[in-house]
């Protein structure tokens, strides 16, 4: 059973991998408008507006839209584009990689592995060990700390 769940939303989930497929009526509803932005339409928070830009509270990141974990706080680093950054996802099967040639520019866009939200861009000039930024748009992040994590853990273990 989820420990949370979003209000309107039908596919937000933090346990459930399988693949979501809405009609982009139904993520408008599902959604706030500035995730539905971000998320469905490709849109970009302005640079240094995330809250989690400057964030080095420990726990795990996942997708507004869907739930699906996507990151990890100890693979945050602060890249001074800002965005959130990251150099690596929490697993292989959280992100999906797909050229993006707008703009002008030759850049690959990452989205979510369940959802298909966009998330933002990967850019090989971060830190070791993967030389990888991740530039992430705050707005299609959620977080929750990893001692709320290990107390609902531990409760639930208790029942």
């Amino acid at each position: 059973m989820d420990t949370v769940k979003k209000d309107n939303n039908p596919a937000y989930s933090r346990t459930d991998k399988s693949k979501v497929n809405l009609s982009e009526e139904e993520w408008k509803k599902a959604l706030s408008p500035e995730v539905y932005y971000i998320a469905r339409q490709k849109g970009t928070e302005r640079p240094g507006t995330s809250k989690f830009e400057k964030s080095e509270e420990v726990g795990t990141y996942y997708c507004a839209a869907c739930g699906n974990p996507l990151f990890k706080s100890n693979a945050k680093f602060d890249s001074g584009c800002g965005w959130p950054s990251f150099y690596e996802p929490i697993s292989k099967t959280s992100i999906i990689y797909t050229p993006d040639t707008t703009l002008g520019m030759a850049r690959t866009e990452t989205q979510c592995g369940r959802c298909k939200a966009h998330l933002g861009h990967v850019f090989e000039d971060g830190p070791p060990p993967t030389g990888l930024r991740y530039c992430i748009n705050g707005v299609v992040l959620d977080f929750e700390k990893a001692q709320e994590a290990e107390k609902k853990y531990n409760d639930k273990k208790g029942e």
